[in-house]
């Protein structure tokens, strides 16, 4: 086989993988538009602590550390910022819409090694159980300093046992 052909078969297959990939993407969201849109940090809510700084894993259907929420861009992975507040937890994300997970809707949280093709060592991603409308789901984040989760776990711990 010469040169130019090995090029093409390689370009198609290319291709044909990154239809596939937007066809599942696509599908995943169709599925999951019953999702409400999660709510926007508001004006009025005070930090309780500094801000975390790290990378916003994703957001899974809660038990189902593979499986995206893909609608509203909360399974897209990014750097942001994580703060705890007296109304909950807010992801500021770089280049993508801020979202705050309300603390009546928080039910629990956890460290994990893994979710959804980020894995790191034991612990070493907090993950929130909370509320989305009907759809109980796990947001993941990554703190850029591995001092910063022990604190952060706890803090919100504190926070949902002040609510109940």
């Amino acid at each position: 086989m010469d040169r130019p052909v090995s090029v093409i078969i390689i370009a198609v297959v290319f291709l044909l993988v990154i239809i596939a990939i937007t066809w599942g993407w696509s599908r995943r969201k169709r599925n999951q538009s019953d999702v409400p849109q999660p709510a926007k940090p508001h004006m009025g809510i005070t930090p309780l602590s500094e801000p975390v700084e790290g990378s916003y894993v994703s957001t899974t259907k809660a038990g189902h550390p593979l499986e995206r929420v893909a609608v509203h861009g909360l399974g897209i992975r990014t750097t942001g910022e994580l703060v705890i507040t007296d109304g909950g937890v807010i992801m500021d994300l770089a280049g993508r819409e801020d979202f705050l997970i309300p603390r009546r809707d928080i039910v629990s949280v956890d460290t994990t090694a893994g979710m959804i093709g980020k894995f790191v060592e034991r612990g070493g991603i907090v993950r929130i159980t909370w509320r989305l409308g009907d759809t109980l789901v796990d947001t993941g984040f990554r703190a850029r300093y591995a001092t910063n989760t022990t604190p952060t776990v706890e803090s919100i711990r504190a926070m949902i046992e002040e609510a109940q």
